[in-house]
């Protein structure tokens, strides 16, 4: 049997505060493990649950027995030239945190998963993973038992790089593409308002102190040449000074993306490190 016979995958259609909000189930013949929710990136405007990084994410992981939601929360306006989809764009913060707390709430409750379930996402994704992560966690009941973030943007405000990774991304402008300028432009198309006017529920990388306080243990893997490190590493420092268990590390040679790029071998080693995480809540 190869791994996609092993799962079976459906769509599903989950209430929100905002209306009903498209998601696929990945479940394995076996559901005897742990659950994930599962966001895509996309820069807040962008993605779906289509791309590599959303379906051969989620496949992947329920190949090794993971039940996966993958969650196609309401985007916020298009940027550049780019079309949003008809009725899922246009959408600023905090409604995209608001679908995905529904759609972790509604997991927990779904019986589609034996073990507890992890939330986890890439980049935008990983923002969103880690923001409704902390509003779960303040408003009591069930919070996720593992947060997994995948090459995320967590400061609407991003700090320059260390001379090492500027040096990096200055031999591959290919990959120097999130700095500062960019990713303030990515939070105020989002947020609606200057980048400064952020708060944790927002960047997630602001959170101090209390708002840490019950936040679960997180995975995190950056790109090497990636400038959303800076926010990265920053967001594990605060973790770890507010003693929540922080697992974070760099994955050599990669850029940004990663994992919407399958062809490429640190997909699949981030994808076996993360998934060896999940497995072992039980």
């Amino acid at each position: 049997m190869s791994r996609d016979e092993a799962v079976r995958i459906a769509a599903q259609e989950i209430p929100g505060p905002h209306g009903a909000i498209p998601a696929r189930a990945y479940t394995p013949v076996d559901p005897a493990g742990p659950g994930l929710v599962w966001l895509h990136g996309g820069g807040f405007w962008a993605g779906d649950l289509d791309m590599p990084e959303a379906d051969w994410v989620a496949r992947s992981f329920a190949a090794r027995g993971i039940t996966v939601l993958s969650v196609d929360y309401r985007l916020a306006p298009p940027m550049a030239d780019a079309a949003g989809r008809e009725g899922r764009s246009g959408f600023r913060h905090p409604v995209p945190v608001d679908d995905v707390v529904a759609a972790f709430r509604w997991a927990t409750a779904s019986g589609g998963a034996a073990g507890p379930w992890a939330i986890g996402g890439t980049s935008a994704g990983g923002n969103l993973a880690a923001a409704a992560t902390l509003r779960l966690v303040a408003e009591g009941g069930i919070a996720p038992a593992l947060a997994l973030l995948a090459y995320p943007t967590l400061l609407a405000v991003q700090p320059a790089p260390d001379p090492e990774l500027r040096a990096a991304l200055d031999a591959d402008p290919a990959a120097d593409v999130f700095g500062p300028d960019a990713v303030r432009a990515l939070y105020e198309n989002y947020l609606d308002a200057p980048a400064e006017q952020a708060t944790s529920s927002a960047a997630p990388g602001l959170a101090v102190g209390g708002e840490l306080a019950g936040f679960p243990p997180v995975i995190m893997i950056n790109a090497e040449v990636d400038e959303l490190r800076v926010s990265g590493e920053a967001f594990a420092r605060t973790l770890a000074e507010a003693g929540v268990p922080i697992d974070v590390s760099i994955e050599p040679g990669a850029t940004h993306g990663y994992l919407n790029r399958p062809e490429e071998a640190a997909a699949s080693r981030s994808i076996a490190r993360y998934a060896e995480r999940i497995l072992a809540l039980g």
